[in-house]
């Protein structure tokens, strides 16, 4: 079985702040086209981080999508350019008011690869020291420190429902097993 697709024609429906929109008619291997809805995104990065103590340090903010504040791990958008890991260190430092000594690559996922273009990194923060945080203006985060097996049982429970934040969790939890 041929697993693509040629793209015949695209227009941009969309142009956004963070996401554009486009309509791509497509000619799947079978011979027929398709019409594809596709948000592009230039990328974000997700940080789990860890406390000397095991803690992990989550934030809760309102998800106007979701109309609820969710806990997640911190997370946020790459700049046109900007390297994941320097996005970590970055979104960490502004969310959290946290320096990370160590900073790993975990993983890197689409989130909804049927209709967008968005991969996010996923990285581990270890070695953590206390500094300023800098939130945008729009942004209202309440940062709280949870124990593992709490966050865990929170998943389990439908107390965290955010995907990156749960593939992040499940990661660090297999990693420390």
């Amino acid at each position: 079985m041929e697993h693509f697709e040629n793209t015949v024609t695209s227009r941009r429906i969309h142009e956004g702040r963070i996401i554009n929109l486009r309509e791509d008619t497509v000619m799947t291997p079978s011979g027929r086209t398709a019409l594809r809805e596709i948000v592009e995104h230039k990328g974000a990065v997700a940080i789990v981080p860890v406390l000397d103590d095991g803690r992990v340090v989550m934030v809760r903010q309102f998800r106007k999508p979701a109309e609820d504040a969710l806990l997640e791990i911190p997370a946020g958008g790459l700049e046109a350019g900007e390297d994941p890991a320097d996005c970590a260190r970055r979104e960490l430092r502004e969310e959290c008011g946290l320096n990370a000594g160590r900073m790993e690559p975990l993983f890197s996922m689409y989130l909804a690869p049927g209709y967008s273009t968005e991969l996010l990194h996923v990285f581990l923060a270890e070695e953590l020291t206390p500094t300023e945080t800098h939130l945008d203006e729009d942004e209202n985060v309440e940062v709280e420190t949870l124990d593992l097996p709490l966050l865990l049982q929170m998943i389990d429970d439908g107390g965290i429902r955010d995907a990156k934040t749960i593939a992040g969790l499940l990661a660090l939890y297999r990693r420390q097993k």
